[in-house]
């Protein structure tokens, strides 16, 4: 949990950091005063008047920089507009040259979107990177020889142990094994193909099933079969020691295990006692006697990397060059922007009432890998800086969003909204997003205690 909570904190502390600097730079390009930029809050948000101190802070020139005490969060103070501070003292003065009410309408739509407009550009320059250095490792559907393994949400779909999924709706591929629940869940598939016990079968998904898996809350319930090979080792591992990295385990006392995912079944019988694990080394066949221990397990996962898995699935790779990564980065994000896009109409579907699933800061925090990562760090960082693009764009007053609609409605209609008017629409728009707020970690809370 520290792990996850110390990757949360980075996360965020960069996506923050660099949403406040597009505000800040486009606001500084308007020459628009800035009277403060914090990392994290330096109040008890949201009550702004409570706990006022920071951990650190300078002033150069007209922006106060600071580093607040709660560790969640930041903010731009921009001189003449309503933020997370409360404060409306500008209200009662006349507009200076250098606030922000002073601007032109299409210099303030700028400075707003200019958050947005960062996390946008964050996402992509980090898929680009990744494309760079890591190159593309995709599995084709097909390639999964093995079959899959399917946990009761599989199940309730239709599927069995040992599936090949073939194709769906009549004979669409899916693009890749990884995007099957994906497309699953998003993409209105009514049935599935599959080869079973060596003969075409088809399956039609049940009606509720992407209510079951929103409300089960799954992220992979099908997982492609691959031979029991050992990948990493575990902390405390028993196995640890008497068996290498790349062996391939292939008995458990008389039991045959032709797959990683048999081991756990046959080894959940076997707690506290001794077991004979046969196991391959090259072309040599081996035995070492371990204890299982109480958990059930010996204590190492499968491969789990592409380049690990070539030995035994067809794996594609493409490698990119610096330039040609962008290309490869603005298709990946505009790919990741769809798919939450989807996924946020789940949200209001009646149906499905996704609502009823939304998370705060203990969802986004379970999401990190519990041993640190930093492919899957920046994988996350980059995904979660395009759903704060979009959340940020949500026409609620007090979001950027908020705020464009506001500017947009002016630019129209020709309509002058006075200060205090937006003042008013913000202070509602606050006591909206403090609830949404209080819901959604509340709902983690509520998970927590019922372990779900």
């Amino acid at each position: 949990m520290l792990i996850k909570a110390i990757q949360l904190i980075l996360s965020l502390s960069i996506l923050v950091v660099l949403h406040e600097l597009g505000h800040f730079l486009a606001a500084r390009m308007f020459k628009t005063r800035v009277e403060k930029f914090y990392l994290f809050f330096d109040f008890l948000f949201p009550i702004p008047t409570l706990l006022n101190f920071a951990l650190f802070k300078k002033k150069i020139g007209d922006t106060e920089y600071g580093l607040g005490w709660f560790p969640l969060g930041g903010y731009v103070k921009i001189a003449g507009m309503m933020d997370e501070s409360g404060d409306d003292e500008f209200l009662n003065s006349e507009p200076k040259p250098d606030e922000y009410r002073s601007k032109k309408n299409w210099q303030k739509l700028i400075i707003m979107l200019g958050g947005i407009i960062m996390n946008l550009l964050l996402g992509w320059v980090i898929y680009s990177q990744i494309m760079f250095w890591q190159g593309e490792l995709t599995m084709p559907a097909e390639s999964a020889k093995y079959g899959i393994s399917c946990d009761s949400l599989g199940l309730y779909a239709g599927f069995r142990d040992g599936d090949v999924i073939v194709s769906h709706d009549g004979g669409q591929k899916f693009k890749s094994f990884n995007a099957i629940p994906k497309d699953l869940l998003l993409n209105d598939v009514k049935t599935v193909e599959v080869v079973r016990d060596g003969s075409p079968t088809t399956i039609t998904l049940p009606e509720d099933f992407v209510k079951v898996a929103v409300a089960s809350r799954a992220r992979g319930f099908i997982d492609f079969r691959i031979p029991c090979v050992v990948g990493e080792f575990a902390e405390g591992s028993v196995i640890k020691g008497k068996l290498e990295k790349g062996d391939m385990i292939i008995g458990l006392n008389d039991s045959v295990v032709h797959y990683f995912q048999e081991a756990p079944k046959y080894l959940a019988n076997l707690k506290g006692k001794d077991v004979k694990v046969t196991f391959l080394r090259g072309a040599d066949t081996m035995t070492a006697q371990v204890t299982v221990p109480e958990t059930g397990l010996l204590g190492f996962r499968a491969p789990h990397d592409a380049k690990d898995l070539k030995p035994f699935f067809d794996i594609e790779e493409k490698q990119y060059s610096f330039i040609g990564s962008f290309g490869a980065g603005a298709r990946i994000s505009v790919e990741r922007l769809s798919d939450y896009l989807r996924q946020f109409k789940l949200i209001f579907n009646r149906d499905v009432q996704g609502y009823k699933q939304l998370g705060g800061v203990g969802t986004i925090a379970s999401l990190f890998p519990a041993q640190w990562d930093w492919l899957a760090f920046w994988q996350l960082t980059a995904f979660i800086s395009l759903m704060l693009a979009v959340a940020n764009l949500l026409p609620i007053p007090m979001l950027d969003g908020g705020y464009v609609l506001l500017l947009l409605f002016e630019m129209i209609t020709r309509i002058k909204l006075s200060e205090r008017a937006i003042e008013y629409v913000n202070r509602v728009g606050f006591i909206i997003i403090i609830a949404m707020m209080v819901y959604a970690n509340g709902m983690d809370i509520v998970r927590a205690f019922l372990g779900k």
